[in-house]
C-alpha cells in the first residue's frame, strides 16, 4: 500500500514566479502519480509540466491559484496529498513612514536611502535626483533590493531624491531629502589625570559642530552612563555654553577611577572621546594571612600584598586579637619595622596558651588602608606561669583563723592547663614556711585555722603560681595578722523607752575589749506573744549607742536585746528588756466648733474629745492655722477647749483643731475658712457668731467660755 515520503505545502507566489511541487510515495509495486486542481484532473499544457510526481508551472498568474492534490496509487490503493497555491498580484506601495523623509549626514559618511516597495510581481526600481535620472558610479549605486547607497558623501550630494517602483499593476514613489553637514569634532580635557582620594576635578568637553545643528552631551564611566542621582553627590554635570559641558567630580573615591567618556550627539552624527582618571589612595587589604611556626610567645605570619592603589606600600603593621584584648591591638614584631616589600614577619611577646587571631594592615604615602581578613584562630604553646597574684592581703575571720586573700591571675597569664596557687606562710620571726596548694584557678582566698594561734598574731605570707609545666614565681612577702575574733562581751545598761504609738528608743553601753572590737551593734525585738526566734533585727554601724525603732504596732509590749558584731561574727546578746508602745491617739476630732471674729482676732471654742478605752488620754489641744495657699501651719497649744488666734495679715486663713495625747496627735477637725480684714477692728454690731455642727446646749456653754459677760 502506498505511503507518503514527501507531501505538499501551501505556497504563496508573486505573479510571474515559477511553481515547483514534488510529492513522493513508496509502495510495491511503485506508485504512479496524478494531479488534480480544484478536484478536476490536471493535464500538461504549455506552462504546465508533470513528471514522476513533480509539478512545474512557469510564470504563474492569478488563474493558477487554487487547491491542488497529488494522487499516488498502485493496485493496492490510492493516497492523497493537498496544498493551496496563492498568487500575489498588487501594484507597488510604500509604508507611510517612508513616503517623505529627511536624512541628515556629515561629509565623508556613507548613507543608504531605502526604497523597498511592497508589490507583486516584483517592481522595477528607478531613481531620480531632482528631475533627472540618477546615474550610478563607483560612489553611487542602486542595491539589488532597490535602495540607494552613497559613499563618501559631499555637499554635491545634497538634494531631493525620488525612488519609483513599477509593475504591471501600477507604480508608486517616495521622496527623500538629503542634507550634508560639516562633521562634528570633540575635545575632552585633561587627557590623563592622576588624583588622590578626597580631591576634586572638572572634566571639560567642547564640541565643534555645524552651526545649524543642536548638540547633546552624555557622560560615561567605563562605557556605562553616569547616573547623577545615584552617585551620592560625587558627580555633577555642568553645561556652561551651548557647545560645551563640564563634569564635576567631588571628593573622589578609589571606585571613581577609570575611563571617562564624553559623547556628543547631533541629528547628523555622534562622536565621543575618553580620558583616563587614575586615583591614588591608601592600600587595599592584604591577602590571606597564614600563621605557622607557633611557640609559646611567638608566631610567624605571612601574607600576600594587596593593591597599592598607585602609591607604593611603605610599611605593614601586624595586629592581634584575643579573648582578653579590647579589640585589635598592634603587636611587637621582628623586624620591628616591616617594610612594604616584605611579605612575612614574626609576632613576638605573645602570652602562652592564649588564642589569637592576626591581621595585617598596609600603609603608603596616602594613608593606612583596610586590614586583611583575620587569620585562623591559633593557640600559643604552654609555658611555666610568670605572673604571681597581686594585692596579697589579710581579711577578717573568726578567732584562730588566718585569712589570706589575693587578686586571681587572669586566664590570659595562666600560661597553660592545671593552673593553681601555692600559699606559703610562717609566723613572723620563724624560718620554715608552711605551703598549701589551692587547685582552683578562680580562687581568691585561703583560710588557715589553728586553735593554738592567738588573735592578731603576725604572719609573713606569699602566694605563688603553678601549672602543668611547673612552678612560677611567688608574690612579694607581706605581713598579715590572724583574726581578732568576734566580740566576747554583751552590751550593758540596755534601756528601752516608749516615745509614741510606733516608736521605741533603745540605748546601751559597751565594755571596751582589747580583742573582738565591734564594728556595730544589732538590736533584736519581738512582740510579747511571739518567740525570740521570730525577732526582727536592725543594725547600727560604728560606735553608735542608741537607735530609734519605728513602724511598731501601737499599745503593744515588745522584748528587746542588743549584741555587738564584727567581721568574725556576733557577740553574746544582752539581757532582754521590755517596753510598750503608747496607745493610739484619739480617733474623734474636736466637734461643735464655734468662733467669733473681732478684727484680726478669732475666738474659738469646741467640745472636749473623749477617747475610746484603747486610745490615749487627751493631754491638750493644738490649733493649726495657715494662710490659704501656704503649706506650713502655725500652732497654738492649749489645755483648754478654747483659744484666741491672731490673724496678722490680710487674706483668708484655714484653721483646724486636734487633740494631743501620749500616742500622738488625734484626728484633725474639719477646716474653718476665716477672712482677715486690713486695719482696725470689726465693730460689735458687725461681730458674728459662727457655729460648726453644734447643738443649742453646746452653743450656750461655748459662748460662756468664749465671750466675757460684759459683751452679751
Amino acid at each position: 500500500y502506498p505511503h507518503w515520503v514527501e507531501k505538499l505545502n501551501d505556497t504563496q507566489l508573486d505573479s510571474g514566479d515559477q511553481l515547483r511541487w514534488e510529492c513522493k510515495a513508496t509502495g510495491k509495486p511503485r506508485p504512479t502519480y496524478r494531479w488534480l486542481k480544484n478536484g478536476v484532473p490536471l493535464w500538461p499544457q504549455s506552462r504546465i509540466e508533470m513528471v514522476n510526481g513533480v509539478l512545474m508551472i512557469h510564470s504563474v498568474n492569478v488563474s493558477d491559484a487554487g487547491m491542488y492534490q497529488c494522487l499516488a496509487e498502485n493496485k493496492y490503493g490510492t493516497i492523497y496529498a493537498g496544498a493551496e497555491l496563492k498568487i500575489l498580484a498588487s501594484a507597488p506601495t510604500f509604508p507611510l513612514n517612508q513616503m517623505r523623509k529627511t536624512i541628515i549626514i556629515t561629509k565623508g559618511q556613507e548613507v543608504v536611502i531605502e526604497c523597498k516597495p511592497q508589490a507583486s510581481p516584483k517592481p522595477t526600481i528607478t531613481w531620480k535626483k531632482g528631475d533627472k535620472a540618477l546615474r550610478e558610479s563607483k560612489r553611487i549605486t542602486i542595491l539589488p533590493h532597490g535602495s540607494l547607497r552613497i559613499l563618501n558623501a559631499s555637499k554635491s550630494d545634497e538634494g531631493r531624491y525620488l525612488c519609483q517602483g513599477i509593475n504591471v499593476f501600477g507604480s508608486a514613489e517616495i521622496i527623500a531629502s538629503l542634507s550634508v553637514k560639516e562633521p562634528t569634532r570633540i575635545e575632552l580635557t585633561p587627557k590623563k589625570i592622576e588624583l588622590t582620594v578626597g580631591e576634586s576635578i572638572v572634566l571639560s568637553c567642547k564640541a565643534l559642530h555645524d552651526s545649524t545643528l543642536d548638540v547633546t552631551f552624555y557622560w560615561t564611566l567605563n562605557g556605562q552612563p553616569i547616573d547623577f542621582e545615584k552617585e551620592g553627590g560625587h558627580f555633577e554635570s555642568i553645561k556652561a555654553q551651548a557647545s560645551s559641558a563640564d563634569l564635576m567630580i567631588r571628593n573622589i573615591l578609589l571606585m571613581h577611577a577609570g575611563r571617562y567618556g564624553c559623547r556628543v550627539q547631533t541629528a547628523a552624527d555622534t562622536v565621543s572621546d575618553e580620558t583616563e582618571l587614575l586615583v591614588r589612595g591608601p592600600p587595599g587589604p592584604p591577602g590571606v594571612v597564614i600563621v605557622e611556626e607557633i611557640t609559646d610567645t611567638t608566631a610567624t605570619l605571612s601574607w600576600s600584598p594587596g593593591a597599592d592603589n598607585h602609591s607604593p606600600i611603605s610599611l605593614y603593621n601586624l595586629q592581634a586579637r584575643s579573648p582578653f584584648s579590647l579589640g585589635w591591638q598592634i603587636i611587637k614584631t621582628v623586624p620591628d619595622m616591616i617594610s612594604g616589600d616584605m611579605e612575612s614577619a614574626m609576632a613576638v611577646e605573645l602570652n602562652p596558651w592564649v588564642e589569637y587571631e592576626f591581621r595585617v594592615v598596609a600603609t603608603n604615602q596616602i594613608g593606612t588602608g583596610d586590614p586583611s581578613a583575620p587569620s585562623r584562630v591559633i593557640r600559643t604553646n604552654e609555658a611555666v606561669p610568670k605572673t604571681p597574684p597581686a594585692n596579697v592581703s589579710g581579711r577578717s575571720g573568726r578567732r584562730h583563723e588566718l585569712v589570706i586573700a589575693w587578686e586571681p591571675v587572669s586566664e590570659e597569664f595562666q600560661n597553660g592547663e592545671g593552673f593553681g596557687y601555692i600559699v606559703a606562710f610562717r609566723p613572723n620571726g620563724t624560718r620554715g614556711w608552711k605551703e598549701k596548694m589551692v587547685t582552683s584557678s578562680d580562687a581568691s582566698k585561703f583560710i588557715y585555722r589553728d586553735e593554738s594561734v592567738p588573735p592578731l598574731t603576725p604572719f609573713e605570707v606569699k602566694v605563688g603560681v603553678y601549672n602543668n609545666k611547673g612552678d612560677g614565681p611567688f608574690s612579694p612577702i607581706v605581713v598579715i595578722c590572724s583574726a581578732e575574733g568576734e566580740p566576747t562581751a554583751a552590751p550593758i545598761d540596755v534601756k528601752a523607752t516608749s516615745l509614741s504609738v510606733s516608736e521605741i528608743l533603745v540605748a546601751w553601753k559597751h565594755i571596751k575589749e582589747s580583742l573582738g572590737r565591734p564594728q556595730g551593734f544589732e538590736v533584736g525585738y519581738w512582740k510579747d506573744m511571739e518567740q525570740e526566734e521570730a525577732a526582727e533585727k536592725v543594725k547600727t554601724e560604728g560606735n553608735e549607742s542608741s537607735i530609734l525603732l519605728t513602724g511598731l504596732e501601737g499599745n503593744t509590749l515588745y522584748h528587746l536585746t542588743v549584741r555587738a558584731y564584727n567581721a568574725a561574727g556576733y557577740g553574746p546578746p544582752s539581757t532582754a528588756v521590755r517596753a510598750a508602745t503608747k496607745k493610739s491617739p484619739p480617733s474623734q476630732a474636736p466637734s461643735n466648733i464655734m468662733w467669733i471674729q473681732d478684727g484680726s482676732h478669732v475666738s474659738l471654742g469646741w467640745e472636749p474629745v473623749r477617747p475610746l478605752p484603747n486610745e490615749s488620754d487627751v493631754m491638750g489641744y493644738k490649733v493649726l492655722f495657715r494662710q490659704e495657699g501656704q503649706s506650713n501651719s502655725q500652732v497654738i497649744e492649749t489645755q483648754k477647749t478654747s483659744a484666741v488666734v491672731l490673724l496678722p495679715d490680710v487674706g483668708v486663713y484655714i484653721i483646724e483643731v486636734c487633740a494631743v495625747s501620749e500616742g500622738g496627735d488625734g484626728t484633725v477637725s474639719p477646716q474653718i475658712r476665716v477672712p482677715s480684714f486690713s486695719g482696725g477692728k470689726v465693730t460689735s454690731a458687725q461681730s458674728t457668731l459662727h457655729v460648726l455642727s453644734t447643738s443649742s446646749s453646746s452653743v450656750t456653754l461655748l459662748l460662756a467660755l468664749m465671750v466675757p459677760s460684759a459683751s452679751w
